[in-house]
């Protein structure tokens, strides 16, 4: 009975048995194209670990692109335009046949699988080329757009040459998306303008991902730099997304690149202070400064005359940037202060009042002079 079906069988204009001959060619073919395609991947990817060499990581990258589903896909529609089939109507006055949509289809199925397989070229070397260990590495940023933008014609470039295959007239077809885009670009103003910001950070590079920065109110570490926003992790935990082009428009401290921390502070002591333990305060606090190991003494003096005491203003650097290492010295340095002022038996002047009795022959009351 099945021989007789095979036989005798007919579906849609084509015998049971070439129905069945053309399921299990691409069910051949399938397997065959995708036991391939992971056999190339697998082993150029030990190929490019061991190697290390960036074209063999790309042809592993190429080889990852292949979809199975768009195999199968394939196979099947290349299994079905083997059948005969009658037209399938009228299009537009162009009377296209049921193999006519198969080829179409087939060419749409292959151009989206090579479309995969060019952009996984294309990304995997511009990612190997960021990834170089020098001294200027490509700005991530730029890789993004570099990668956005590859993308971007690789399937507008598909597009229009399937239009193309399907007989619309695409010179016409870009004159109106010309028209259009200017009415796009109108609507999209918002987001061109934080595009091209973001180029101008790419391209510039006020700031990179993992520096700390400020600007406005705010201040954090930027963990992303995107085509429309720069994100940032605050120091209150919350994360900060930023429009580039408002971003662009503050003043931005990047606080990573500084090489070294500039210190002002600043002290008291009383105006009654022995004046031979002034000269020799200044020289003990500068003595300080210069033994710790990450600084590099500027100035120190008697600064002026305040409202309840002498002030004097010492100026430093430390050589490493970090705060905490700088609030570890500041703090070293003022518990060695009031060491040395035991020693040199002063203290520092804090606000004081002063009240002054008013003689006896003045009649009653005090005088109370302010110095604070």
């Amino acid at each position: 009975m099945i021989r007789d079906w095979l036989l005798h069988g007919e579906w849609f204009g084509n015998s049971a048995l070439a129905w069945v001959i053309a399921g299990v060619g691409a069910l051949v073919g399938y397997v065959v194209a995708h036991s391939i395609a992971l056999f190339l991947k697998a082993r150029l990817r030990k190929l490019a670990d061991r190697t290390q060499r960036p074209s063999l990581f790309a042809a592993a990258a190429v080889a990852g692109a292949t979809r199975g589903w768009l195999l199968l896909l394939i196979a099947i529609v290349v299994a079905l335009d083997f059948l005969h089939f009658g037209h399938a109507g009228d299009a537009g006055g162009t009377r296209w046949s049921l193999p006519d949509w198969l080829h179409l289809l087939t060419y749409a199925l292959v151009g989206i699988q090579v479309a995969l397989w060019i952009i996984a070229l294309l990304v995997t070397l511009l990612r190997k080329s960021a990834d170089r260990n020098d001294e200027h590495p490509v700005n991530p940023v730029m890789l993004g757009i570099l990668t956005w933008a590859v993308q971007f014609m690789v399937w507008v470039t598909l597009v229009l040459a399937l239009l193309a295959g399907g007989g619309v007239n695409i010179t016409a077809f870009v004159a109106s998306l010309g028209v259009g885009g200017v009415a796009v670009a109108l609507a999209l103003q918002n987001v061109l303008t934080d595009l091209f910001s973001s180029i101008a950070i790419g391209l510039d590079k006020p700031f990179e991902v993992g520096e700390f920065i400020a600007f406005g109110n705010d201040l954090g570490t930027v963990t992303k730099v995107g085509i429309k926003s720069t994100r940032i992790q605050s120091l209150s935990g919350e994360e900060l997304a930023v429009s580039n082009s408002v971003l662009l428009k503050n003043l931005i401290h990047n606080y990573s690149r500084r090489q070294e921390r500039r210190i002002v502070f600043n002290f008291r002591l009383p105006f009654d202070t022995p004046r031979d333990k002034i000269p020799a305060a200044i020289d003990r606090v500068r003595a300080l400064i210069e033994t710790e190991k990450l600084t590099r003494f500027d100035r120190g003096y008697l600064s002026g005359f305040g409202e309840y005491g002498l002030d004097f203003e010492f100026v430093y650097y430390v050589l490493d940037p970090s705060y905490n290492v700088f609030v570890e010295i500041q703090q070293r340095i003022n518990l060695k202060m009031l060491d040395a002022w035991d020693e040199l038996g002063i203290e520092f002047a804090v606000p004081a009042r002063t009240v002054h009795a008013a003689p006896a022959n003045d009649g009653p009351g005090v005088r109370v002079s302010h110095a604070e």
